[in-house]
């Protein structure tokens, strides 16, 4: 049961380019995991840039770095 969920900054993206945006990561997720699409799932939040450190880094990318698959190239 893979669950993707992305934070980004804000994106004016329509419910079109956000199904797609589902579309093409459950279609990753498929095939990496050989999943059934029934079984994938994707949720999106958008943070705004002030927050993004006391929201996303502080709690999920900063102390989980050596979770992380692929680390930012970035600090905070």
């Amino acid at each position: 049961m893979p669950h993707v969920d992305i934070k980004c900054f804000p994106r004016d993206l329509n419910d079109e380019q956000k199904d797609a945006l589902a579309a093409d990561i459950a279609d990753v997720i498929i095939r990496h995991f050989n999943s059934k699409d029934s079984s994938v799932s994707v949720a999106l939040k958008q943070i705004a840039p002030e927050d993004w450190k006391a929201q996303v880094w502080d709690t999920e990318i900063g102390p989980k770095l050596e979770e992380l698959i692929k680390k930012p190239g970035y600090s905070m």
